[in-house]
């Protein structure tokens, strides 16, 4: 079992940053893919970012690419999305999601989900 809880989320002006945490608890969690999706009102949740279980290889949507990067502390049992140029369609509330590997943790069909912080992106 993983347990996640996020982080960080907030109020940001348009071009600003914010960096994002999810902390995971469970002795398993250096053995999955993690990742980050976001929904906005009326509309579906969709992947933002994920890592494998070694933090080696990143995923990006094409929406952040160049503009957010993750990493992960498998000490610290953390991930974090720095997100940078904020833009007004950045707003959703942010979840972190774990899975057994890249390619499940990039889907919604991931194993574990957190309950989601907020952004909101002021213009």
């Amino acid at each position: 079992q993983v347990q996640l809880v996020e982080s960080g989320g907030g109020l940001v002006q348009a071009g600003g940053s914010l960096t994002l945490s999810c902390a995971a608890s469970g002795r398993t969690f250096r053995y999955y893919a993690m990742g980050w999706f976001r929904q906005a009102p009326g509309k579906e949740r969709e992947f933002v970012a994920a890592i494998t279980w070694s933090g080696g290889t990143a995923a990006y949507a094409d929406s952040v690419k160049g503009r957010s990067t993750i990493s992960r502390d498998n000490i610290k049992n953390t991930i974090d999305l720095q997100m940078n140029s904020l833009k007004p369609e950045d707003a959703a509330v942010y979840y972190c999601a774990a899975a057994r590997s890249l390619a499940q943790v990039t889907t919604t069909a991931s194993d574990y989900w957190g309950q989601g912080t907020q952004v909101t992106v002021s213009s």
